[in-house]
């Protein structure tokens, strides 16, 4: 039987349609900028970008609210989701890579709020982040040696620090007969690896059904036959199922965490794991024969950079993350106390303390070490 087709069914198709023939509008002219990584669209009158250069106001101007509001429902339109008073707020991912926020009036009480993440038409490789400065040799040689031995990690630091990217340029060090399952809330990773595959989750319809979240994603890759599982972004009740899996036999997999430094990563793993019901101690127990090794990014005058490589212990005090690799603000990078225990993880030949430390090259093209990621 054939399903009829309703006039609000052609509407939609038709808008979603002149959504994705017209793009982003009058900011389109901005995606040309070399690192442009987001567009942040506050009022009709006031558009920020960030990329290479760090935050900037730009000289774009919409013609009025209305206009704003177009953009920002053609966008989320033509992604299938709906952005009116009935769903005043809305996060897709276009079918051109870019993801999309939009907040509207009362929520937002003035004007539409618009966040575009600019996915980039290609992504470094750990070779080209390494080249511009992100991390010093020590570190390039602890982390292949990381992926290698197929130690689990996580990647963490905050907002814009480049997790995503030099998540994905590690993945492109795994070994080609490796079955690689990636998992995500916007699909973002594209590792240069030719056995990945990728798994996105589903928001609920109009009806409140369908959703599909990360854990239901993390079970089902566990019948996949992954050698790695790889968890986009861990943000939620999913860090049980992330431990279940890499305590039962999937090791080397990874994923990225929201922390202001790498000492914040144990505290940010308990709240996570409160709400699936996860005592500290649960948390404690399975994260450290989960995880072995904590990737600190942060952002600075001189970029993004690998701030710290740590390993995840237990302490007197609970699960902790003792530094093996830092990067002072100077740039030099010194061994901390768990230095002896990463190169045990990482069967790599590390410099020994008391020799020179090494200064990780700074970026020609900004002046800044580290890639724009």
């Amino acid at each position: 039987m054939t399903a009829r087709v309703t006039a609000a069914d052609r509407l939609a198709a038709r808008e979603s349609e002149r959504a994705r023939s017209r793009g982003l509008g009058i900011l389109h002219p901005l995606l040309e900028e070399p690192g442009l990584t987001d567009i942040y669209v506050n009022s009709p009158d006031e558009v920020w970008t960030d990329g290479a250069d760090g935050p900037r106001r730009r000289d774009v101007v919409f013609a009025g609210e209305d206009a704003v509001r177009e953009l920002a429902t053609r966008l989320i339109t033509a992604a299938g989701r709906r952005l009116d008073s009935g769903h005043p707020c809305a996060d897709v991912q276009s079918a051109a890579g870019y993801r999309v926020h939009a907040v509207i009036p009362p929520i937002s009480p003035e004007t539409t709020c618009l966040s575009i993440r600019v996915q980039p038409r290609s992504l470094p490789t750990f070779e080209g982040l390494c080249a511009a400065g992100m991390l010093t040799e020590s570190m390039e040689e602890a982390l292949r040696g990381m992926i290698s031995r197929r130690r689990s990690f996580i990647i963490s630091g905050p907002a814009g620090t480049g997790k995503t990217t030099l998540l994905n340029a590690l993945l492109g060090l795994c070994g080609a007969s490796e079955r690689l399952v990636l998992i995500e809330d916007s699909a973002e990773l594209r590792p240069a690896h030719p056995h990945a595959i990728r798994l996105q989750t589903r928001e609920a319809n109009a009806e409140g059904r369908g959703a599909v979240g990360l854990a239901d994603l993390i079970r089902q890759s566990l019948r996949m036959g992954p050698d790695r599982i790889v968890l986009g972004e861990c943000r939620g009740a999913e860090v049980k199922e992330l431990f279940l899996a890499m305590n039962t036999g999937h090791e080397g997999g990874g994923g990225t965490l929201h922390a202001n430094s790498a000492e914040a990563v144990p505290a940010r793993l308990v709240a996570l794991g409160a709400l699936t019901g996860l005592t500290a101690e649960a948390v404690t127990l399975q994260a450290v024969s989960a995880i072995s090794v904590v990737v600190h990014l942060q952002r600075g005058p001189r970029g993004r950079f690998v701030q710290q490589v740590g390993v995840l212990s237990v302490g007197e005090a609970g699960l902790e993350v003792l530094p093996a690799l830092s990067t002072t603000p100077e740039g030099w990078t010194v061994a901390g106390p768990a230095f002896a225990a990463l190169e045990s993880l990482t069967g790599q030949g590390l410099p020994r303390r008391g020799r020179r430390p090494e200064r990780a090259p700074t970026s020609s093209a900004t002046g800044r070490g580290g890639e724009r990621t």
